[in-house]
């Protein structure tokens, strides 16, 4: 086991993986076993857009965010009670604004779904601070890694980084009658990905040239985490972690970058 966390692309799939995670939340739980000892946990979640530059949670005790709706009633009660960590949150703004980005702490932000639906998997214990992290609405892949690269050192220091999002998302396309198999421009899509990591995860990705781009990320919010992951991931290869769809074209994949 190696004392530096690794970087960590999960996807959270619908909130309901928070009661009924199956294999994802097996696999997850299975992750926690092999990481070292954490200092805090850094998450970027597709579900926080911030105007401007980075937004970095600094609440002493974030609040758990039921950011949706229409889902059943049990999901509004779970609570993930993580402590938060202003050192942590001020360590994230010195280092992005060392880098050139325009990054303050928030106060106030709890922690959206994307950061508790897989966390109650894999660190279930909520120990571990946790600090979430804003993807600014202007923004590139290259500065997305550009920040990555600026947070690698926290690796160092005994923190998690984590992007949590997807890299199929589709709401508009889902197949409701349960459908396991994902679609087929769903699959060429993800399939593209992957390839390119294997070949070079530090090249630049002209995705959206990518086969069935277009459906598979309409809006970028949930691919974009993985830019970021990637910046802090120094090079490392990825390492697929779970393999899965929900309705038809929602992919499951988590991926793995073990420290270089």
């Amino acid at each position: 086991m190696s004392r530096w966390p690794p970087a960590l692309f999960l996807a959270h799939g619908a909130p309901t993986l928070a009661l009924e995670g199956g294999s994802w939340a097996e696999r997850l739980a299975r992750v926690s076993l092999d990481l070292p000892p954490l200092k805090g946990v850094l998450v970027c979640s597709a579900h926080w857009e911030t105007q401007g530059g980075f937004r970095v949670g600094g609440a002493l005790q974030p609040r758990t965010l039921h950011d949706f709706g229409g889902f059943p009633e049990p999901l509004y009660s779970l609570r993930y009670p993580a402590p938060g960590s202003p050192d942590l949150a001020s360590r994230v703004v010195s280092l992005l604004g060392e880098a050139g980005f325009e990054a303050a702490v928030d106060a106030d932000r709890g922690l959206d779904h994307g950061v508790w639906v897989p966390l109650l998997h894999l660190l279930p214990e909520a120990r571990v601070p946790v600090v979430p992290l804003s993807l600014p609405r202007l923004r590139e892949p290259e500065s997305l890694r550009k920040a990555g690269r600026a947070l690698a050192p926290l690796r160092e220091e005994g923190v998690l980084i984590l992007g949590s999002g997807g890299l199929v998302h589709n709401l508009g396309q889902l197949d409701w009658t349960g459908a396991s198999d994902p679609q087929p421009w769903a699959l060429a899509f993800e399939t593209w990905v992957l390839e390119r990591l294997a070949e070079d995860p530090t090249q630049a990705m002209d995705w959206v040239h990518a086969p069935g781009a277009a459906t598979a990320v309409p809006t970028s919010e949930h691919l974009d985490p993985l830019w970021l992951v990637l910046g802090a991931a120094a090079g490392a290869s990825a390492q697929s972690l779970f393999a899965g769809w929900q309705f038809g074209n929602l992919s499951l994949r988590c991926l793995s970058f073990a420290p270089a």
